[in-house]
């Protein structure tokens, strides 16, 4: 059965480019990961998409009794850079992400993340950092939801942005959805500009602006992909972040 269309009305897509989602849609089935009981898995997502391009990575994830999955996500590429990872937790299983959105020009990219806890002592942590310059919109819309019988639950969304310009956008919008009285959730989210009195120490000791500002930055999404066990490809990771980087400055 095919999709309806999105519209603003659907929270999922309020801060969309709807215009550059009708190039692509109808969109293909989400691709599915299952992780049986007991296992693991580690997935690493690096969405760098030609300028012009238009890429929408959609994921369900459905963790075994006591699975765990590690997602890190690099959002760079694209007219319209989308992640969107729905993940259904059965009893004492984990899920892990580590994100970072990284535009300029008039870029949108967006990670879209529900967390479907549906059994006792699962847990989710989400650690998600945006840099954003020119006239991007950079998003996260991430849900927790906690069925009724889902007690001690343990979940956490950390979200922030920098913005490089006042032109850019940053929305932040972590929910909760609790039915549970036995449970463990927190969310923040912050949104602000680059140091001036960090800036200027950095300067006055002889470092160029442009380093500076990249040097705060580095440090500003530091940690965020530092969940990747395989060193080779946590630094090819880190390259793409800091080439990202650089062509904002």
């Amino acid at each position: 059965m095919t999709r309806a269309f999105p519209t603003r009305q659907d929270e999922a897509w309020r801060y969309s480019d709807l215009a550059a989602v009708a190039r692509v849609w109808p969109l293909p089935a989400p691709e599915r990961i299952v992780v049986p009981a007991g296992e693991s898995v580690a997935r690493v997502i690096v969405q760098d998409a030609a300028p012009d391009a238009v890429a929408i990575h959609e994921i369900e994830v459905e963790l075994g009794q006591g699975a765990r999955a590690d997602f890190h996500v690099l959002n760079v590429g694209g007219a319209l850079g989308r992640v969107s990872i729905d993940v259904t937790l059965a009893e004492g299983a984990h899920f892990e992400l580590g994100g970072a959105m990284l535009g300029g020009g008039e870029q949108t990219l967006e990670i879209v993340t529900t967390m479907r806890h549906v059994a006792p002592g699962a847990s989710s942590n989400q650690v998600v950092r945006s840099v954003l310059g020119g006239r991007a919109t950079g998003s996260y819309l991430g849900k927790v939801a906690v069925a009724r019988h889902a007690q001690k639950t343990d979940a956490a969304q950390s979200v922030k942005a920098m913005l490089l310009a006042r032109t850019a956008t940053a929305n932040a919008k972590p929910e909760l959805e609790i039915y549970a009285d036995d449970v463990k959730c927190a969310h923040g989210a912050a949104i602000g500009e680059l140091d001036t009195n960090a800036l200027f120490y950095l300067e006055s000791r002889g470092i160029a602006p442009a380093d500076a500002k990249g040097m705060l930055l580095r440090a500003f999404i530091s940690g965020v992909f530092d969940g990747i066990a395989d060193e080779a490809v946590r630094e090819q990771v880190d390259a793409a972040a800091m080439a990202a980087l650089e062509r904002m400055l």
